[in-house]
């Protein structure tokens, strides 16, 4: 008797093995060979982002990212060669992707902005920008958040999911910038004077740039007087300093040679 249950045993076993071997055994193969070539692609992955001069702060997650989902795809892809049924599994972690991402919103989109604003480098760290309602130097760019330094000498943390919904004033990219001056003066002052003080003013003040060229001209006509528009081109960093500079060279210059500016 127990020969005959040994034997059928053996039997369904066997069966079992000629059915199910096979996948088994291709399961295994592709197990294997799938992680050989994950780790393949992971390393030629990085060496481009390195080509490609990618933010270093945001490399090896990107790194850990990418291998993490080609593995759990990988044994999605065994699981199913071998004939395991996945219709609870993926329903366990679809319920689980739809309450953390319920859950994690908010630091989920400041993540994925971060890696954004890494990537396609809209401001790096140094650039002068204006958002937020604020103005100051990029200090620090986190996966988060965003570390601005006003001029004023305060540090301004900003989500990095609020820079990506906000209009991002980045005066500081192209190198330089241009300084506009409005003056208004009495109908009864020649125009010409004034344009001859203001150039004479502007050639004695550092750190203005030679080209493109400076404007001085006549910018708008009241009834009570005009409107005399100066511009000129500085360099980005140390604007504000400069436009004190230059407004204070033009003022000493226009009151030493007697032309006065309305209210003064």
């Amino acid at each position: 008797m127990k020969n005959i249950k040994a034997e059928k045993f053996y039997d369904k076993a066997f069966d079992w093995v000629l059915t199910n071997g096979p996948s088994f055994v291709m399961g295994i193969l592709v197990l294997f060979i799938g992680l050989w070539l994950i780790r393949l692609f992971v390393g030629w992955t990085q060496g481009r982002m390195s080509k490609k001069d990618v933010n270093p702060s945001v490399r090896p997650f990107l790194m850990s990212l990418m291998g993490a989902a080609l593995r759990v795809l990988l044994i999605l892809a065994v699981m199913d060669i071998i004939g395991v049924k996945m219709t609870l599994f993926a329903a366990l972690v679809g319920a689980f992707g739809v309450a953390a991402g319920l859950a994690l919103s908010g630091t989920l989109q400041n993540f994925a902005s971060g890696v954004l604003i890494l990537l396609l480098k809209p401001f790096v760290v140094g650039d002068n920008i204006i958002t937020a309602g604020f103005e100051g130097t990029v200090m620090s760019i986190q996966i988060f958040y965003t570390l601005i330094k006003t001029f004023d000498n305060r540090s301004v943390i900003v989500p990095n999911g609020q820079l990506s919904n906000q209009v991002i004033v980045n005066t500081s990219r192209e190198g330089t910038r241009r300084l506009d001056i409005d003056l208004k003066f009495a109908n009864n002052i020649d125009f010409k004077q004034v344009k001859g003080i203001i150039s004479a003013a502007i050639d004695k003040c550092e750190n203005i740039l030679p080209t493109p060229e400076r404007r001085i001209g006549v910018g708008e006509l009241q009834p009570d007087g005009y409107l005399v528009s100066t511009n000129v081109w500085v360099n980005a960093h140390g604007f504000q300093d400069t436009k004190l500079a230059v407004q204070e060279c033009i003022l000493e210059d226009l009151k030493s040679s007697g032309v006065k500016i309305p209210g003064m």
